[in-house]
């Protein structure tokens, strides 16, 4: 049998010959010792008949998972919550069947367990690993049942606070909204340049996170004082010093660029 196992089945149908199955069902064409799985002209067709299934729903709902499967004569009632199979081609009017084929559908976000494959063997022989739900001509069906497997939710990031004792240690005077157009230039030119060095990723986390954090000795005795102790010792520059401090004119590159003799500007 071609059908994938890991894959729960989303059908189970009858064909009157292998060619007869439409795209997307796979015909049972053989037993597991080999021979050829035909059902007998019992089936109500003068070739036989050979049961095949699916796997991409293509007559089942959508979404929806073969449960279980029953094999009954056609003297026992419908059971309750079970459906009969499709054939292919459509039988003909008042065509009896010595056994039918009952499957129980069910949505697979509802489903904890599936039919997953179906073969068919020898009356004789018993098949570890699957259940015997029947008999038709010469041959035991079979059934490998299991667990439907779950997607996992995808994890949701916890977002981050900043605590109210980082935000006393900022660096940016209380009138830092009144930017200059010089500092709103810096500022973007800034932003980009972290945007290229940024570790963080989609879970909210960077490359620090769980790092330990110890405070310099030096700072220590002036922690009781407050942050603006802490940062006394430290040589603040402006952006606009900053600016002053780094400005390239790039007059050599312009120059070579323009192959002109340097000049001063």
């Amino acid at each position: 049998m071609a059908a994938a196992e890991e894959t729960p089945l989303s059908g189970v149908a009858w064909a009157a010959a292998p060619e007869a199955a439409p795209a997307g069902w796979t015909v049972i064409t053989a037993t597991v010792e080999g021979a050829a799985a035909n059902l007998g002209k019992g089936f109500g067709h003068k070739g036989g008949g050979y049961l095949c299934v699916s796997t991409g729903g293509a007559q089942a709902a959508p979404g929806a998972v073969v449960t279980d499967v029953q094999v009954l004569s056609d003297r026992s009632p419908q059971p309750a919550g079970y459906t009969r199979v499709p054939e292919f081609p459509e039988p003909r009017t008042g065509a009896s069947r010595k056994k039918r084929v009952y499957v129980k559908l069910a949505p697979l976000a509802a489903a904890e367990t599936a039919v997953f494959a179906i073969k068919l063997s020898a009356k004789s022989k018993a098949l570890p690993q699957h259940t015997k739900i029947g008999e038709m001509g010469s041959f035991a069906i079979w059934c490998k049942k299991g667990p439907v497997p779950k997607s996992s939710p995808q994890p949701v990031p916890k977002p981050r606070t900043i605590g109210a004792g980082l935000k006393q240690l900022s660096l940016q005077p209380p009138d830092s909204d009144q930017k200059s157009p010089l500092a709103r230039c810096s500022t973007n030119r800034a932003s980009q340049h972290e945007s290229l060095y940024d570790t963080s990723n989609i879970y909210g986390l960077s490359a620090m996170d769980g790092v330990p954090f110890a405070l310099h000795p030096r700072f220590e005795s002036k922690l009781a004082s407050g942050s603006n102790a802490i940062l006394a010792d430290l040589n603040v520059k402006s952006l606009a010093d900053i600016e002053k401090e780094y400005n390239y004119a790039f007059v050599v590159e312009r120059t070579a660029a323009a192959r002109l003799p340097p000049s001063v500007c």
